[in-house]
């Protein structure tokens, strides 16, 4: 089984540089691989983000990843925090079939992908 020792940083908020992103370590994992997906922990719902932590976590996204996204000209900008239900999209756009959330902190929320 072939596996990464490394973290992966996402290139930025886009989502088609996310989908492609997740779609090449798809393709370096063995079949019966997973990607462990470790992203800021947000709510899906803005509301739900309005706590301490998901302000400092709003206020960094949106002053780094998305005007970066922007400026790389991406056309369609995930936000300034992605959900699981987002997140999760962008595995399954890059091909895993199963996608769950393995735990979540109040800093962190991690989803494990399987092809």
């Amino acid at each position: 089984m072939r596996r990464h020792e490394r973290p992966v940083r996402h290139p930025n908020a886009e989502v088609q540089g996310r989908v492609e992103a997740t779609r090449r370590a798809r393709e370096a994992l063995a079949p019966d691989g997973t990607l462990m997906l470790v992203e800021p922990a947000a709510s899906d719902r803005v509301e739900e983000n309005l706590n301490p932590i998901g302000r400092i976590y709003h206020t960094g996204s949106t002053w780094l990843c998305c005007a970066h996204a922007i400026w790389e000209k991406g056309t369609h900008v995930l936000g300034a925090q992605a959900g699981e239900a987002r997140l999760a999209q962008v595995c399954r756009d890059a091909g895993f079939s199963r996608v769950r959330k393995a735990t979540q902190t109040p800093f962190k929320l991690i989803l494990e992908a399987r092809p």
